[in-house]
C-alpha cells in the first residue's frame, strides 16, 4: 500500500468525532431578522451603502469594501434595513452591523436563481477577479482573507500550482466533507475558474484519507485533461494549515514570514472554490455558507446551508435544541474555535461550525508547573518553542517574541492540547501575537 503524504514536523491526532459526516446539507429556514456584521473579513471592514429604512433585494450590495484588503457585503434576503448599530460578534465585542428585517427571498435582477450546472465558456482572468471581488468572496476555511486579493499575483512572482484544501482536519467539522460530496462538479468548475484567474495549468486537491467517499467522488471528475489531481493525505492535525498542506503535497517549505506564493503556490478552500463558481457562472454574491452544528450530546448533529446573519441559536434549535448539560458553545472546532458569550452571535462568512461541549469536557484542568517535557516543542507544526513563547508573552517581551518567531504561530492549539501540565499556552501566545503585531505596526 502506498504511503500517504503528510507534513513532516509536529502534529497531533485528536479524536475525529465526525458525528455529522453522513448528514446531508439541509437549507435552514430564514429567520425574521438577520444581523450582518460589517467586519467579516481579514482587513478593513466595508462601508455601508444603505441606511435605515431602505428596501433591499436579496443579493444587493449593502456595504462596499473600499480598502485594498476588504470585501463587499450583500443582502442575504430581501427586506428592510431596520438599523445600522453595534452587535456582539463571535469575539464578544460589540461591533457595527446591519440589521435586516426579512420580507421575502426573491433575488435581485441579473442573478441566476436556478440549480442548473453551468459549463459556459470562462471569461478572462481580469473579469474573473473582478466578479470575485464584487461577490465579496473570502477564504471559507476560517481565515476569511479576501479571495480577489489572493488572486492578484505580484509581478515579480509566478504561480505554478493551485492547491485546494479539502482536508478539514479540525475534529467534529464536516461542512467541507458534505460540500465535496454534494457539490462536486461545481467545486471542480470553481477550481478551473481559479486556475484561469492565476494562470496555472495544474491544481492539487488535498483530502485526508478519513473521507474516502469524497476522494472517490472528486476523482470521478478529475483527470489529466483538466490538470486537476486528487491526493489522499494521512490523517494528522493541523494538515489543513496552508504551510502544512504545501509541505504534504509538494514538499516545499514556505520561509518564515512569507506567503505561499514565495514557493509558487496559491492555496484555496473547497468552499471558496464553490463560492467562486457561483459568483462567476451565476453572478451570485456570497450570502450563505454550509455550517456544521454538532456535539456529543446534541440530538441531531447536522450540516446546514445558512444565510449570513442568522443567529446561532436558530441552528442549535434546528439540530434538536441545546442539551441541558452544555458547558460551552464554540464557534468552530475544539482545537482552533473560540467559546461564544451568547447564542445570539450571527453566522458570518468565516463560520464553519458550532460545537456544543458538555460540562464534563468544557472544564479546564488546573494548570501546574511546566515539567520541561518538551512535548509542546515536539508537536508544534511550525518548529517553534511554545513553552518559551508563552512565557515571553506573559512577560510582554515583544522584541524577544519577534526574535523567537511568534508571528509564525498558526494558533493550531497542538501545544496546549498535548501539555501534561494543562498550561494555557495558546492563550498566552495569542496575547503575545497581538502585542507583537501592534509593536511591528508602530515600528513601521
Amino acid at each position: 500500500m502506498m504511503k500517504l503524504a503528510t507534513f513532516r514536523i509536529g502534529g497531533v491526532h485528536p479524536p475525529e468525532n465526525k458525528l455529522s459526516a453522513n448528514e446531508p446539507i439541509i437549507r435552514l429556514p430564514l429567520p425574521k431578522q438577520l444581523v450582518i456584521p460589517l467586519s467579516q473579513n481579514l482587513g478593513a471592514a466595508p462601508k455601508p451603502v444603505v441606511k435605515k429604512g431602505d428596501e433591499v433585494k436579496k443579493g444587493q450590495l449593502i456595504a462596499r469594501g473600499e480598502a485594498f484588503i476588504s470585501a463587499n457585503l450583500h443582502a442575504p434576503a430581501s427586506g428592510k434595513i431596520a438599523k445600522i448599530d453595534d452587535a456582539v460578534d463571535s469575539s464578544g465585542y460589540r461591533r457595527m452591523a446591519i440589521f435586516l428585517d426579512v420580507t421575502d427571498d426573491e433575488w435581485m435582477e441579473g442573478i441566476d436563481s436556478t440549480d442548473e450546472l453551468i459549463h459556459q465558456n470562462l471569461p478572462s482572468s481580469e473579469v474573473i477577479r473582478e466578479r470575485i471581488k464584487e461577490a465579496g468572496i473570502v477564504g471559507m476555511g476560517g481565515a476569511a482573507f479576501p479571495t480577489h486579493v489572493k488572486m492578484m499575483i505580484p509581478e515579480e512572482k509566478k504561480a505554478e500550482v493551485l492547491l485546494i484544501n479539502g482536508v478539514e482536519c479540525e475534529p467534529y467539522l464536516t461542512s467541507d466533507h458534505r460540500l465535496m460530496l454534494e457539490k462536486t462538479q461545481e467545486i471542480i468548475l470553481g477550481i478551473r475558474i481559479l486556475m484561469k484567474a492565476i494562470d496555472v495549468k495544474r491544481a492539487l486537491i488535498g483530502v485526508e484519507n478519513n473521507k474516502p467517499d469524497a476522494i472517490n467522488r472528486l476523482q470521478q471528475f478529475c483527470n489529466a485533461d483538466n490538470g486537476i489531481e486528487v491526493h489522499a493525505l494521512k490523517v494528522k492535525y493541523p494538515q489543513g494549515g496552508e504551510k502544512q498542506l504545501i509541505k504534504a503535497l509538494l514538499g516545499r517549505e514556505v520561509p518564515s514570514g512569507k506567503l505561499p506564493i514565495e514557493v509558487g503556490c496559491v492555496v484555496s478552500n473547497v468552499g471558496t472554490a464553490f463560492a467562486v463558481y457561483e459568483a462567476v457562472q451565476k453572478n451570485r454574491p456570497l450570502i450563505e455558507r454550509v455550517v456544521t452544528v454538532t456535539g456529543k450530546k446534541l440530538t441531531k448533529p447536522s450540516n446546514f446551508l445558512v444565510r449570513i446573519g442568522t443567529p446561532m441559536s436558530a441552528l442549535i434549535e434546528a439540530a434538536g435544541g441545546m442539551p441541558v448539560d452544555t458547558g460551552k458553545i464554540v464557534n468552530g472546532g475544539p482545537m482552533m474555535g473560540k467559546a461564544l458569550p451568547t447564542t445570539d452571535i450571527p453566522i458570518t462568512k468565516g463560520s464553519s461550525g458550532v460545537l456544543l461541549v458538555d460540562q464534563s469536557e468544557s472544564r479546564r484542568s488546573t494548570p501546574n508547573t511546566c515539567i520541561r517535557c518538551a512535548r509542546c516543542v515536539t508537536v508544534c507544526p511550525m518548529g517553534l518553542e511554545p513553552y518559551l513563547l508563552a512565557r515571553i508573552s506573559k512577560l510582554s517581551l515583544v522584541e524577544r517574541a519577534e526574535k523567537e518567531r511568534i508571528m509564525d504561530c498558526i494558533e493550531c492549539g497542538s501545544c496546549q492540547y498535548t501539555c501534561p501540565s494543562a498550561l494555557p499556552l495558546l492563550d498566552y501566545i495569542r496575547l503575545g501575537k497581538q502585542r507583537t503585531a501592534s509593536y511591528l505596526r508602530n515600528r513601521k
